[in-house]
């Protein structure tokens, strides 16, 4: 086994270790609310990632949504696509909606704690 044969100085070490610098982390933004997010990491604001609901209950709710528009389909399928449609712009608005209370609710809660 190797062994030094004098040891080293600190000024020698400090030299060696000045390389060792933290990156700071890359953020994205979410395409579904607009909040700063952590690269492939779910957004902590409204629970999706890659525009997708992350989150049981949102996915049973989303899946509901994509089986209403398959069954009047088979009626008429020119009148489901903008159905479909005002059906996902609502839900985005509920999301949007949602996320504003939790932030108005959290900075009420800040407040109180100061």
């Amino acid at each position: 086994m190797a062994v030094p044969k004098k040891r080293t100085g600190h000024s020698a070490q400090g030299s060696r270790r000045a390389n060792w610098k933290a990156t700071k982390p890359e953020t994205t933004k979410c395409p579904n609310c607009g909040e700063t997010v952590l690269t492939h990491t779910v957004c902590t604001a409204c629970g999706t990632y890659k525009g997708q609901p992350v989150k049981l209950a949102d996915k049973e709710a989303a899946a509901a949504v994509a089986e209403a528009p398959k069954k009047t389909a088979k009626k008429s399928t020119k009148k489901a696509a903008p159905k479909a449609e005002k059906v996902e712009e609502t839900k985005v608005e509920e999301v949007k909606a949602e996320t504003e209370e939790v932030k108005a609710e959290e900075s009420v809660e800040e407040k109180t704690e100061e």
